[in-house]
């Protein structure tokens, strides 16, 4: 698989763990990824750079979103995009 869309497909897992809170401990969440955890720690400040407020919950044992935010990636219509936004919010 191209280096690229793997890197999208694990951010788009990623997003939906946190959505969920159910990342776990750092260990935990790059065990699900199948990804090492420099390599979960790389894609974080990933994420963080394009503006996703990530924080890690030491009482809940996961990481979360501070904001409501959306994440979509991909190519759709125009006419697709104003009949199914698809976006989730927290």
């Amino acid at each position: 698989m191209n280096v690229i869309i793997k890197q999208i497909k694990t951010i788009e897992r990623m997003d939906q763990l946190i959505r969920l809170r159910a990342t776990g401990a750092p260990e935990t969440f790059a065990h699900r990824l199948g990804v090492s955890k420099t390599k979960l720690y790389r894609t974080i400040d990933i994420m963080k750079t394009l503006e996703a407020p990530i924080v890690y919950n030491v009482t809940l044992q996961s990481y979360e979103y501070t904001k409501s935010v959306g994440f979509s990636f991909g190519f759709f219509t125009r006419q697709q995009r104003h009949k199914n936004v698809n976006y989730q919010s927290v």
